[in-house]
């Protein structure tokens, strides 16, 4: 009877394994050496738990490399490259913001092949699934970051390319002059830019207003020495905070002086919202921490100039070539192509920022970019005056 088969480590009494398993598996020490590194690389350029976490993604990566190292046994001794995806994502880590590494890390963990394969353990596959979200929660955290400003940047800047590509084409195709486009090209940056700059300082400052009145202020201190004891609406801030109304005595007790201290720990705020809501002038690094609503807005000027500046770099796009002197349709051609080169980058950021795949969310920025300007090139048509 013929020996049995294993498709894991060759050990005395198993057969070798196949040429198909030894270039699979080389493939996998490979790619998941290049992961280990490329972790290592961002933990050394991390600090606090983010540096900690990603050093034990990278020790995980290590052992992932070790199973396959102890398949192959001196089959292990011939290396390879790592994979295409796993080259890009090394270099990527040394050159590039590391919120754009880890989302794309996120995406390259959701694919692990390791469910699939009979050759990887269970415990691989979990630890993979496990990685996933240990790398979303470290992404979302740069994400988290990069909104505000970053968001009105990116925004602005597609809106600059959609909205003037639109423009051009539409008055394009009506038969006007050469510079006649070009004049409504810059007459729409100018409008669009200021436009995008007012309404995002606007929205920003009335968001941040709108938080700064949900603000606590500090008339509980200043009044609490004249309340009336036996009417003691104290109690009632507290219970509005979201506070229980146990807890919402004890603290007004403290309030009026009956205790010194929180001699009840049972007694703790029900959520930090409330907590925060509660004690306003108590600033801790917990309290600290409550100021994220702010940050993830970004401040109101800032926001204004990131639209403008990043609407107008949009929007000069499409009138590039009218200003290198380009006309008639060679000139609209020229403008497509730029724009859609633009539009690809742009929704690329947009995948990468929100984990989903660059290139489907590049070109579904590129589809509406493109809609909008055969829909207004259409229209031009329709109103062609035969201008030469």
């Amino acid at each position: 009877m013929p020996e049995p088969t294993s498709t894991h480590s060759p050990v005395p009494g198993t057969a070798e394994p196949t040429p198909a398993q030894i270039r699979r598996w080389r493939h996998y020490l490979a790619d998941e050496l290049a992961e280990a590194q490329t972790y290592e690389h961002l933990a050394r350029h991390s600090t606090g738990r983010h540096a900690e976490i990603l050093h034990r993604v990278a020790e995980g990566e290590g052992r992932h490399a070790e199973h396959w190292r102890r398949l192959l046994g001196p089959h292990a001794q011939r290396t390879v490259r790592p994979g295409l995806e796993a080259r890009i994502l090394m270099f990527l880590a040394k050159h590039v913001s590391s919120v754009f590494v880890l989302a794309l890390l996120q995406r390259a963990e959701s694919r692990s092949p390791y469910r699939e394969d009979p050759d990887a353990t269970a415990a691989m596959a979990a630890d993979e699934a496990v990685h996933e979200e240990i790398i979303r929660a470290l992404a979302t955290d740069g994400r988290t970051r990069l909104s505000g400003n970053f968001r009105a940047a990116v925004f602005g800047a597609n809106d600059g390319l959609v909205s003037n590509l639109a423009l051009v084409m539409g008055v394009g195709a009506t038969g006007t002059s050469s510079s006649m486009v070009l004049f409504s090209g810059i007459a729409g940056l100018l409008a669009g830019a200021l436009s995008m700059g007012a309404g995002e300082y606007v929205s920003v400052r009335s968001q941040r207003e709108l938080l700064d009145a949900s603000q606590p202020t500090q008339v509980t201190l200043r009044v609490a020495p004249s309340l009336d004891l036996d009417e003691n609406e104290l109690t009632l801030i507290y219970r509005a905070r979201g506070m229980s109304e146990e807890a919402a005595e004890h603290r007004a007790a403290e309030r009026l002086g009956h205790y010194d201290c929180d001699c009840d720990p049972s007694l703790s705020f029900q959520d930090e919202k409330a907590r925060r809501a509660v004690d306003p002038g108590q600033q801790t690094d917990d309290d600290a921490a409550g100021s994220g609503e702010h940050e993830a807005l970004g401040t109101d000027l800032g926001a204004a100039a990131s639209s403008f500046c990043f609407f107008a770099s949009g929007a000069v796009i499409p009138i590039l070539p009218y200003i290198f002197g380009f006309t008639g349709g060679v000139a609209m051609v020229v403008a497509m192509v730029l724009v859609g080169m633009a539009l690809l980058v742009t929704g690329g950021f947009v995948g990468l920022l929100s984990g989903a795949s660059p290139l489907k969310r590049g070109l579904r920025q590129l589809g509406i970019g493109y809609g909008a300007a055969v829909a207004t090139y259409l229209l031009g048509l329709v109103f062609n005056t035969g201008v030469a």
